[in-house]
């Protein structure tokens, strides 16, 4: 069944496309519409005789535009705005100049409320200023991350696609717990059903997210922060397990929880418990600890900690 739209719904949505995009043209305008460029015109004069000012402006680069002399309608973002700003504000997300995206699409909402002179120095600085960007961070796409956020909130389980780093993909059923930010990453916190464990996935590799009727309840002492840290720490393809000459508090300040797990053996010894996948790296974690150690479990970590002690002894030893 086809829905009629009213002249007055299209005046509307005509109203809502140039409060969205100045300088709008009369063909973006009828697509946006549905209807011809000729058709937008009409929704303009539509407004013209509500007393809405509309201005016109000739040229390649002209289109229509709404004059100062409105009063300023309230702010309505749509659900990809309003997490693009949050996901800006905090992972430092740097793509306000793109004006055709989502935090592009809200900054200019609100600038176009703010005085004159105020927005005229905000988009000066929004068009010309040129951002590091952090090549560690990774950009979900909003409209996965706000499905996954609703399926916390609303305690849905739900099926991913999911692609690794490897590019492996499968399908998984999972209860949703939260969503974290780490340095510039977003995690999804959840339980696997299959594996009936805890499990951390990041979501920009998330390649679908279908939300399932059955609901959970998350752990009533869930910390989400924690369980991301934690759980980045295991899983991985080497078992290691490191003693440490160093009491268990003196280590919690110096030995991140993504690390893996600290074990009081006794009063001047720690175990840590963890798994890497690369232990190269792990070896040169472990190097810089304030403490002697020793690899107690872990072929491939003790063979990466004997080939960095030869290449620091090389070092000090020239020739």
């Amino acid at each position: 069944m086809t829905t009629e739209v009213s002249p007055t719904a299209r005046a509307l949505l005509a109203l809502e496309a140039l409060q969205d995009s100045p300088g709008i043209t009369g063909e973006r305008l009828g697509r946006r519409l549905g209807v011809t460029p000729r058709a937008a015109r009409r929704y303009i004069g539509i407004l013209r005789e509500a007393d809405i000012p509309v201005e016109s402006v000739r040229g390649p680069a002209g289109g229509y535009r709404l004059g100062r002399g409105l009063r300023p309608p309230p702010l309505l973002f749509g659900p990809d705005e309003v997490l693009g700003l949050v996901m800006a504000a905090l992972d430092g997300q740097h793509d306000a100049a793109d004006v055709d995206g989502p935090v592009g699409r809200a900054l200019g909402k609100l600038l176009r409320a703010l005085p004159r002179s105020v927005a005229a120095q905000a988009e000066a600085v929004r068009r010309t200023a040129a951002p590091v960007p952090d090549r560690g961070a990774s950009r979900p796409d909003p409209a996965t991350t706000v499905t996954l956020v609703e399926a916390c909130a609303a305690r849905r389980q739900v099926r991913l696609a999911y692609r690794s780093e490897s590019g492996r993909e499968w399908e998984t059923e999972v209860e949703p717990w939260a969503v974290a930010v780490r340095y510039g990453r977003w995690y999804l916190v959840c339980r696997s059903l299959r594996a009936d464990a805890v499990r951390t996935y990041r979501v920009d590799r998330v390649r679908d997210v279908e939300v399932l009727e059955a609901s959970f309840e998350p752990p009533d002492d869930l910390d989400p922060v924690a369980a991301l840290e934690e759980n980045l720490a295991v899983g991985w393809e080497y078992d290691v397990r490191v003693l440490v000459d160093a009491p268990l508090e003196r280590l919690r300040r110096c030995v991140p929880r993504t690390m893996g797990r600290l074990e009081e053996v006794d009063a001047t010894t720690t175990r840590l418990v963890a798994s890497t996948g690369n232990p190269t790296y792990f070896a040169e974690q472990l190097a810089t600890l304030p403490a002697d150690f020793r690899v107690e479990e872990g072929p491939e970590l003790r063979a990466a900690v004997e080939a960095l002690g030869r290449r620091l002894l090389r070092a000090a030893n020239p020739g």
